[in-house]
């Protein structure tokens, strides 16, 4: 199993890591299989730099299609498709500055 570490922009963070939200629709521009360990940061995309807030989790199911949608160039879409990551509620806190 591998273990992939991702940045999260905040607004999607806490939905993440308070279980509100278990599953992330994202470009599949990174291998990920069920039963990886995902490690989200949580990132400041205004500020350009992470918030030191982290959370840890196991990867329970991987969807992968290559659908049209308005956020992303059809050359990306066809490049590399979508996938679909749920996840469990896992741990989480806050790194040493």
């Amino acid at each position: 199993m591998a273990e992939i570490q991702k940045k999260v922009w905040k607004e999607y963070f806490e939905p993440l890591v308070s279980g509100a939200k278990q599953v992330d629709l994202c470009l599949a521009i990174f291998d990920v299989h069920e039963g990886d360990t995902l490690v989200i940061r949580e990132w400041d995309k205004d500020k350009k730099t992470y918030t030191g807030r982290y959370a840890e989790t196991i990867v329970t199911e991987v969807y992968k299609n290559k659908e049209d949608d308005s956020f992303r160039s059809q050359q990306c879409i066809d490049q590399f498709g979508f996938q679909m990551i749920k996840v469990g509620v896992g741990k989480w806190g806050t790194e040493a500055q």
